[in-house]
């Protein structure tokens, strides 16, 4: 789904930009610059996954990263070409949902509660561990 996705912004001529990008991008468009944890945390992500998406937009020049208030913290902000697709990136954000709720619709199980499901699993027992419960020693 995301390939699909990103095709949509090649098909509208915004090389560059991944689905991951989405939701920083509007939320430093709504609060302003933010530290990398500042971030995560508005995310609900973790500070390395926000990190890593943090550099790959700054490579894309959709953010900039400036010295914050100590020697530790960077502030990330978004460029002129970052703030300039965020109403295109907010109106796909709607359509991917409205998207999701069509599927939901469609399908004998809704999508969302799967992943809803899939989710308090995980957070019971991570996949780690799950994948190490399974895994045999080589003889």
């Amino acid at each position: 789904m995301d390939a699909e996705i990103e095709q949509v912004y090649i098909e509208r001529g915004i090389e560059g930009v991944r689905p991951r990008f989405v939701r920083p991008l509007i939320r430093l468009a709504h609060t302003g610059p933010l530290t990398v944890r500042e971030l995560a945390e508005s995310l609900d992500r973790t500070h390395s996954a926000v990190s890593q998406t943090v550099a790959a937009m700054r490579k894309e020049e959709l953010v900039t990263s400036e010295p914050g208030p100590d020697a530790r913290t960077r502030r990330i902000d978004l460029t002129e070409r970052g703030r300039s697709l965020v109403p295109f990136l907010e109106a796909e954000w709607r359509a991917t949902h409205a998207a999701v709720a069509e599927l939901d619709g469609e399908a004998p199980y809704a999508l969302t509660s799967v992943v809803d499901e899939l989710r308090r699993s995980l957070e019971r027992r991570s996949m780690r561990q799950r994948v190490l419960d399974h895994l045999v020693p080589p003889r």
